[in-house]
């Protein structure tokens, strides 16, 4: 019984570390425990840091998106401003002194318009909110009615993230007493002198945030950088101004024509209808006219019908003869790319991404045609080729772009 027979296995106590060949058991560890190569662990520690850097970023963006928002629209404003910055300039004012009287005119123009229209704004905003619910029922009512639906006021609501309990929040809030309006006028107050604040100091300082970029680079580079400074603030201020001023003026006539139709809440459907209008591209017009012509519509069909006529006209009247003229210096966005700026911005980042995807594209667009190269196109190419190809460059030169500056050209030479 001490004899292992023959074949079977030997058992684990009849085995002991010399019945291994030398070195076997190392071998056999090796094998199973083989060592990583090099380029393992420092990407492992390269994925780590990547992640949790990312995850720093996300928790920053998220915990400082109110001021993110901020830096957005001082930056817009800075930026708007800019063309009225730019002439005072060149007459020979200081930058700083410039600044402050564009912002302080602003400002005035804004206390202005709130001591006129404040109180009847915020009556009209409030009403305007607390009946949106019901103005929804009648619409889905009517709907139902003509067209012989079955839709339900609830999945509406539902689907347009409509909350009656936050609706009636944000309109007692707007309407509330002694102590939420001093609340709100504190938070705004607050919120507008950061907003100006920094907005002064990047139109103020543009010359010196300039030369301290510029320094960053060798000096080959520095007129390159000076010259695409130069395009973006010229061109993307351009667009930025000419939009506002034609929201303003569109707001104007939606106003007067809202107000003698006998529309209620004009004051706050007029200043929707212009900024939608000009600053969502393509669908803008519509989306801006929809509104008014809904709430009218509810008083009166016929009402309704007179809203979105006015559109139309007004639309064509913009197109042909107040567009050109306040945009005849700016850059010329295809309404495809600043849709799908909008589109792209908004999912990214956002009401502010979406806010300033538009002047970003535009500043992207104006250094793309001052440093792009464009060639004429051979015989037999696409239609219109003859009549597009009829630039005077010689093929293979680069066309420069419309109005923009050459290299060198200092900032307050240039016009909106």
């Amino acid at each position: 019984m001490s004899e292992q027979t023959q074949g079977s296995a030997p058992s684990d106590s009849s085995l002991s570390s010399t019945d291994w060949p030398a070195g076997g058991a190392s071998r056999l560890l090796q094998t199973v425990y083989r060592t990583p190569p090099r380029w393992v662990r420092p990407l492992v520690i390269w994925i780590f840091l990547g992640v949790l850097g990312y995850r720093i970023l996300l928790w920053g963006f998220h915990g400082l998106s109110s001021l993110i928002g901020i830096l957005f629209l001082a930056w817009l404003l800075s930026i708007a401003m800019e063309p009225a910055v730019g002439r005072l300039t060149g007459r020979g004012m200081k930058r700083g002194l410039a600044t402050g009287i564009v912002m302080l005119t602003l400002a005035l123009l804004a206390v202005v318009f709130f001591a006129v229209f404040g109180r009847l704004l915020i009556d009209q905003l409030v009403q305007l909110i607390r009946s949106l619910p019901s103005s929804i029922d009648q619409v889905i009512t009517w709907v139902n009615a003509t067209f012989n639906t079955n839709w339900n006021e609830q999945s509406i609501q539902d689907a347009l993230q409509i909350d009656n309990n936050k609706l009636v929040s944000i309109a007692s809030d707007l309407g509330g007493g002694v102590f939420g309006i001093v609340t709100s006028l504190v938070s705004l107050i607050f919120s507008g002198f950061t907003l100006l604040l920094f907005a002064y100091y990047m139109s103020a300082d543009a010359p010196r945030l300039r030369a301290t970029v510029s320094s960053w680079f060798p000096p080959q580079q520095q007129q390159v950088i000076d010259t695409v400074w130069s395009i973006t603030v010229a061109k993307t201020g351009g667009y930025v101004f000419s939009r506002l001023i034609l929201a303003v003026i569109c707001a104007f006539f939606t106003g007067i024509f809202l107000l003698v139709l006998g529309v209620p809440f004009w004051i706050p459907l007029a200043i929707w209808t212009g900024l939608v209008s000009q600053f969502i591209p393509t669908i803008g017009t519509y989306l801006g006219g929809a509104l008014p012509a809904i709430i009218a519509a509810l008083n009166s069909p016929f009402k309704g019908l007179l809203v979105i006529g006015f559109v139309v006209v007004y639309q064509q009247v913009e197109n042909y003869f107040f567009s050109p003229k306040v945009t005849s210096r700016t850059v010329d966005i295809h309404p495809a790319v600043a849709f799908g700026a909008v589109i792209g911005g908004g999912a990214l980042f956002g009401p502010w991404g979406a806010l300033v995807a538009i002047p970003i594209v535009a500043a992207v667009q104006s250094v793309a045609e001052t440093y792009g190269r464009r060639y004429e196109l051979i015989s037999g190419g696409p239609q219109g080729a003859q009549e597009e190809s009829a630039d005077p460059a010689s093929a293979g030169a680069p066309v420069p772009a419309s109005g923009g500056p050459q290299p060198g050209q200092a900032t307050d030479e240039l016009e909106p």
